[in-house]
């Protein structure tokens, strides 16, 4: 396929209205994983992982089509995304459009890894928890290899990397490059700027925990100390006041859910 026509496919109605539905779908496992969160902050139980929060919607009435309607929509932001870090910001100069390619081949993983986790529940054969486990066992075969404790090191600097790169977002409001139209003026544009400050930074300091729990198991050489991000808003539970600064994250997420929402009415693709 050609640049141009590549550029077609990536500004087509069609995608845009499916990257919509993936934003949406992108909000509620968000709003999904908050109220977890809040579950988990006041009475220690449920799975704050994206996997369980598509597991909570698998459960509910219609919940597997609701599922297949996601994978959809993730599969159209990941083309849109895909697009986008390999013909996107071309009017930005150099450095700034290498950053910002390097940043939607990061969604692509993302939203990717998002999507076959929902395609494996909605299939029936995601129906485990399965979260600590998986990142337990990545770690111990990380840790196995030659040099595996630099390594297990490296996932973590780059994961906490990953969780300032958002709080950076939420506190410079460069968020709102992704914003087209109406949507950031005016009485509802600044809902939405508010939103999107609080719901990225929330969302950083979440996976900046994730970084640090890796970080962890590569000093201990445990990799039973690593974990996802329900073992991370676990460990922020386990903190003095830790129920309030759960709930404090969790209401973060939620904005962030809602920030989604927004987005989706208004996504830019070109």
């Amino acid at each position: 396929m050609t640049s141009s026509g590549a550029q077609q496919v990536r500004h087509s109605d069609l995608l845009k209205h499916g990257a919509r539905v993936g934003l949406v779908a992108y909000g509620v496992v968000h709003l999904v994983i908050a109220w977890i969160a809040l579950q988990v902050a006041w009475s220690g139980g449920g799975d704050a992982s994206s996997g369980g929060a598509l597991r909570t919607v698998a459960e509910q009435p219609f919940g597997r089509t609701l599922l297949w309607l996601t994978v959809a929509g993730l599969a159209a932001l990941v083309v849109w995304q895909l697009g986008t870090a390999v013909w996107g910001y071309q009017t930005e100069d150099g450095a700034k459009r290498a950053r910002k390619r390097l940043g939607a081949a990061g969604r692509v993983i993302v939203y990717g890894a998002l999507a076959v986790s929902a395609a494996k529940i909605a299939a029936g054969t995601g129906g485990g928890s399965g979260g600590d486990s998986k990142e337990e066992g990545l770690t111990a075969d990380l840790l196995g290899a030659p040099a595996g404790r630099f390594l297990v090191a490296a996932v973590g600097l780059a994961i906490i990397a990953l969780g300032i790169r958002q709080v950076h977002r939420g506190v410079t409001d460069s968020f709102t490059h992704d914003l087209e139209g109406p949507a950031t003026s005016g009485d509802s544009g600044s809902v939405v700027v508010l939103l999107g400050r609080v719901g990225y930074v929330a969302k950083g300091a979440a996976v900046g925990v994730v970084g640090i729990l890796f970080g962890w198991a590569a000093l201990a050489y445990d990799p039973e100390k690593a974990g996802g991000l329900d073992d991370a808003l676990q460990t922020v539970r386990d903190q003095p006041f830790g129920p309030y600064l759960l709930s404090a994250v969790a209401l973060g997420l939620a904005a962030f859910g809602l920030f989604c929402f927004a987005w989706a009415k208004n996504p830019r693709t070109r």
